[in-house]
C-alpha cells in the first residue's frame, strides 16, 4: 500500500529532508494518486560510492519503502563527464573500462539498500549509456540543446560559481546539465519516471530537466531535493575527524572504521544524523537524541548511530564482530570474545604470522616484540616487561613468562599489547596463515 503524499512528504520534512520542490502541492497531489516512479543519479567515479551518496540511497529507500518504485541511475555517461557542481576543478575524464569497473563495485552497494525482486515497485538499475553513446552530435543538438538556452545554463549556481573561479569551466562540463536534464526525459519514456530526487547542489539540474520534459514530451514532472549534509563549519559531511573518506565499500573502508567514524561524532549532529541517515521512525530518533542529550557522557546517540548505520551499509551480521573488536581494542578482554571477531581485528592492527612450532618450547616475549615491532630492541621490550607495560590477549606479562600453545586463543592468536593503544596480533600457523 502507498503511504499518503502529504503524510509522506511531511516525515521528509520532519527529517530536514526537504528543501526545494517543483510544486507542492502538486507533488503532494500526485503521490496521492498512487505509486510514483522516481530516480537518483550516480555517477560512477570511484570504485564505491561514499558517504555523500547515502542520502540519496536512504531516499529511494525511503520511497519504495512507502510504495513507490525506485530507478538507480548509474550514470556511465556522465561519469564519463562528471558533474561540476560544488567543485573548483575539472574532474578527470574515464574510459568505458574504467567506468565498468567502477560500477561492479557500485552495483552491490545499490542492491544492499533496494528491493530488485520482482514485484509492483521493483526497483530498477539504469545505465544512461543506454540511451546518450547512440545519439549523435546533431541529435544532442537539436533535441535537447534547442531547448535550453544559454541563459538558463549560466544562471545556474554550479556553472555560475565555477565561470567566477579560478579555473572556469569547459565545455565538456558545462555540457553535462544538459545529459542530466534528458536523462530525466529518456526515464520517463522508457519506465514512466515523474520524480527526481538530489542535493540542493543538484537543483539547477533537476529543474532544467522539469523543463525540458515539458517542452519536448508536454509531461508535468517533479522534482525535490533535500538539504546537503554538513557539518557545523558548513563543510560537506564525507570525511573523518582524521580526515579519511567514509567510504561505503569494505574494501576501502572496514565495517569497524566506519563504526569509528559515527562513534566520533559530535553531540550537537546526533538528532540530524539519526533523523536523516537512518530509518529509524521519527519519534525513536527524537527519543533516543533525547536519551543522549540528557547524559551525553553515555555516548548513547553515537553507538545508536553507528550500529544503524553500519546495520545498513554492511549487513546487521557486521554489528557483533565490530562491536567486539571495540571492546577489545579499547582495553576490554580478548579472551571473551569469537573467532571471527579476530579476523576484524587483523583488519584494523598491524599483524604478523609465526609457525607453530616456534611456540612448542615457548617464545621469548621480548624478542617478539622487538621482531614485531612493538619495542625498538629486545632490550626496550625488557625494560617495558619489568616494567609490566606489556601484554598479550589481555593479560599482564611478568618477567620470566615465556609464550607457548596455552597462550593462544581459539588455538590460533595472540593480541600483544604494548601500553593502551599499540596493538599487534601474531597469527600461529603457516604463511599463508
Amino acid at each position: 500500500m502507498t503511504e499518503t503524499g502529504s503524510r509522506f512528504l511531511d516525515d521528509l520534512a520532519a527529517r530536514d529532508l526537504v528543501a526545494d520542490s517543483t510544486d507542492r502541492a502538486a507533488l503532494v497531489a500526485r503521490l496521492e494518486e498512487g505509486p510514483a516512479t522516481v530516480y537518483v543519479g550516480f555517477d560512477p567515479t570511484a570504485d564505491s560510492l561514499h558517504i555523500g551518496h547515502l542520502m540519496g540511497l536512504l531516499a529511494l529507500r525511503r520511497f519504495q519503502d512507502a510504495g513507490h518504485r525506485p530507478i538507480a541511475l548509474a550514470g556511465g555517461a556522465t561519469g564519463m563527464i562528471g558533474d561540476p557542481s560544488g567543485r573548483s576543478e575539472e574532474r578527470n575524464l574515464l574510459d568505458d573500462a574504467a567506468l565498468n569497473a567502477n560500477l561492479e563495485g557500485i552495483v552491490p552497494q545499490l542492491r544492499r539498500f533496494l528491493d530488485f525482486s520482482p514485484g509492483p515497485n521493483q526497483a530498477i538499475l539504469a545505465d544512461n549509456r543506454d540511451w546518450t553513446t547512440s545519439m549523435t552530435a546533431i541529435e544532442f543538438l537539436r533535441d535537447v540543446g534547442k531547448h535550453v538556452t544559454v541563459n538558463q545554463m549560466m544562471g545556474k549556481e554550479s556553472v555560475r560559481a565555477r565561470m567566477e573561479g579560478t579555473h572556469g569551466i569547459s565545455y565538456t562540463e558545462f555540457s553535462y546539465m544538459l545529459l542530466q536534464a534528458n536523462d530525466f526525459v529518456a526515464l520517463n519514456e522508457r519506465h514512466g519516471c515523474e520524480i527526481q530526487l538530489g542535493g540542493t547542489d543538484q537543483w539547477g539540474n533537476i529543474s532544467l530537466g522539469v523543463d525540458l520534459a515539458r517542452r519536448r514530451l508536454g509531461a508535468h514532472l517533479h522534482g525535490l531535493t533535500w538539504p546537503l549534509l554538513t557539518r557545523r563549519d558548513g563543510t560537506k559531511y564525507g570525511k573523518t575527524a582524521s580526515g579519511e573518506q567514509i567510504w561505503l565499500s569494505p574494501a576501502r573502508m572496514s565495517p569497524y572504521r566506519f563504526y569509528q567514524a559515527w562513534i566520533g561524532a559530535d553531540d550537537d549532529e546526533i538528532r540530524s544524523l539519526l533523523l536523516r541517515l537512518t530509518l529509524l521512525p521519527v519519534a525513536e530518533a527524537e527519543a533516543v537524541a533525547s536519551e543522549h542529550a540528557a547524559a551525553p557522557e553515555k555516548r548513547l546517540g553515537q553507538r545508536r548511530l553507528a550500529t544503524e548505520l553500519t546495520s545498513l551499509v554492511h549487513g546487521a551480521e557486521a554489528i557483533p564482530a565490530v562491536l567486539e573488536a571495540s571492546e577489545v581494542l579499547f582495553g576490554g578482554d580478548p579472551a571473551t570474545v569469537a573467532a571471527p571477531t579476530f579476523e576484524t581485528i587483523a583488519a584494523e592492527v598491524p599483524t604478523s604470522h609465526v609457525g607453530r612450532e616456534a611456540l612448542g618450547d615457548g617464545l621469548d616475549p621480548a624478542a617478539l616484540f622487538a621482531e614485531v615491532g612493538l619495542a625498538k630492541s629486545r632490550g626496550d621490550a625488557r625494560r617495558t616487561l619489568d616494567q609490566r607495560g606489556l601484554s598479550v590477549n589481555g593479560q599482564r606479562l611478568e618477567p620470566g613468562d615465556t609464550l607457548g600453545h596455552d597462550r593462544l586463543l581459539h588455538d590460533r592468536y595472540l593480541l600483544l599489547r604494548r601500553g593502551r593503544t599499540q596493538y599487534h596480533l601474531v597469527v600461529a600457523g603457516d604463511a599463508a596463515g
